[in-house]
């Protein structure tokens, strides 16, 4: 049942060169820088995104996530978040307005996984970049880079799978998209959704608490993810592996690192779905052509480099 989560709003990423990774998220990505603040961190933002940010960077000397935030529906709905993550058991930290700049106030919390996530309902709305609210142009013609369309999920490693399975689905709303399975039945990998996408976050089951594996951004075609190839190439930004198809969410896909060693993912197509849908099931014998569709084979790099 729906929660009143709308969507990833937001990740704060750990960088070693703030301006290193601004160029990076800014001139390859395509993102657009719309502040900075006091601690030196960089707020940017994808251009279809009506809020004033959706990436921070934060300036740290080791790579890895902080936080990722969801946004919900309204204050009525987070007080009311909160009281069901308290009666679950799980502690909330509260962090004022204006600690994230344009940003209200939010409840932040630890998963079972390790992982720290928040939720707030309100921040600065600043509309679309380069287009109009009224009679838009089909985009801005400044973009640069590889045009990120939006923000679209994080994938995290970490144990304890389950609990964070019934944290997330029984007492935030999310619902199970698609899962990987081991000769048990064991679920080691989960998908999870509060929209009809492929999915908003994910899990891999790993034996260390909190690693980030990447943050992933939407293009809009195949031949979107073929041009962000070239720009890698063009670049010598560090690749991982694609251009490729996933068997997970038949998303096509490109996997790079941005200069601190975070993983960045670009990606267009992919399945959807609704929560009725029951949930696409893989067997863990078959990872690798879940993860690489075409190779069928895992890149060793993709199961151990993780911030």
């Amino acid at each position: 049942m729906r929660k009143g989560l709308m969507r990833p709003g937001h990740v704060q990423i750990r960088v070693l060169d703030a301006e290193a990774a601004l160029k990076h998220y800014r001139d390859l990505v395509g993102l657009i820088e719309t502040d900075r603040d006091e601690q030196g961190r960089i707020y940017l933002k994808a251009w279809t995104e009506v809020d004033k940010f959706s990436l921070v960077l934060n300036p740290s000397d080791e790579p890895g996530m902080d936080f990722m935030g969801f946004k919900v529906v309204d204050e009525a709905t987070l007080v009311q978040l909160e009281q069901d993550l308290l009666a679950w058991g799980c502690p909330v930290e509260h962090i004022p307005a204006g600690e994230l700049r344009g940003c209200g106030r939010r409840i932040r919390f630890v998963a079972p996984s390790g992982h720290t996530f928040e939720l707030y309902a309100e921040k600065e709305y600043t509309g679309k970049w380069g287009v109009t609210e009224v009679n838009p142009e089909a985009w801005p013609m400044d973009l640069k880079g590889m045009r990120a369309v939006r923000f679209d999920h994080c994938l995290m490693y970490g144990d304890e799978l389950a609990a964070t399975y019934d944290l997330f689905v029984n007492v935030l709303g999310f619902y199970l998209a698609e899962q990987v399975l081991d000769e048990n039945g064991d679920r080691i990998a989960q998908f999870l959704s509060i929209s009809t996408k492929a999915h908003d976050v994910a899990f891999i089951m790993h034996p260390e608490k909190g690693k980030f594996h990447h943050a992933s951004f939407f293009l809009e075609t195949w031949e979107d993810v073929l041009r962000a190839a070239d720009l890698i190439s063009m670049t010598d930004t560090s690749i991982d592996i694609g251009p490729t198809r996933h068997g997970l969410t038949h998303g096509k896909t490109i996997y790079f690192f941005d200069p601190s060693g975070n993983r960045n993912e670009v990606f267009c197509g992919g399945d959807y779905n609704y929560p009725d849908h029951k949930p696409v099931t893989w067997a863990a014998a078959d990872l690798g052509k879940a993860i690489f569709y075409h190779d069928r084979q895992l890149n060793e790099r993709f199961l151990t480099v993780l911030t």
